[in-house]
């Protein structure tokens, strides 16, 4: 009976650390992310529902935000924004699960969704560059003080995303030509 009850221990928690694990092919090189459903399940479930019907295939990192370009914001941030979907294609929007919520921050490298107002993410998301608290719960940098849901990080290829952020010449902070993401797929 002991021995069973160590089993079923041991086996919840490797399930509350289970990661995925996905590949971000750019056309400037791969990045892979882990991903944190335990964290953030429904994050995490929704960025892979995109990825699992490849609709982020041949979709772009169309945003960089750098410390250059946002002169009339009084909080600046570092990141690059990416996963434009045919919005006649977009699932329906989540349920913001905040750093609060799941005490993921937005570090250098976590991979987080965009948004407007509080429950309005759908496809696009994030990737931090050095680390951004004022994207966390609580932070300035969004009116509402909910912050973003981080749900992941960059564990390979952050020289890719800094290559990314600084490569094109932007207009504002949109790429012109965007940096085409050829495909993102899950671990198999």
């Amino acid at each position: 009976m002991l021995l069973l009850l160590i089993f079923i221990i041991f086996v919840k928690v490797l399930s509350a650390q289970k990661k995925e694990i996905c590949f971000i092919k750019t056309a400037l090189g791969d990045i892979t992310i882990e991903l944190y459903p335990s964290k953030a399940p429904l994050t995490v479930a929704n960025f892979l529902k995109y990825v699992d019907v490849h609709l982020y295939n041949n979709s772009s990192f169309f945003r960089a935000v750098t410390l250059n370009n946002q002169p009339k914001d009084s909080i600046k941030i570092e990141v690059i924004q990416g996963g434009n979907v045919d919005s006649l294609k977009e699932f329906a929007a989540i349920q913001l699960e905040t750093t609060k919520q799941t005490g993921l921050l937005h570090q250098d490298g976590t991979i987080s969704m965009a948004r407007g107002k509080p429950a309005t993410a759908t496809c696009s998301f994030f990737i931090c560059i050095n680390d951004q608290p004022s994207l966390d719960f609580g932070g300035r940098r969004n009116p509402d003080g909910q912050g973003f849901a981080a749900f992941g990080k960059v564990i390979k290829g952050m020289d890719i995303v800094k290559k990314i952020q600084q490569l094109y010449p932007t207009q504002g902070q949109y790429f012109k030509p965007e940096v085409s993401i050829l495909s993102i797929t899950r671990k198999q």
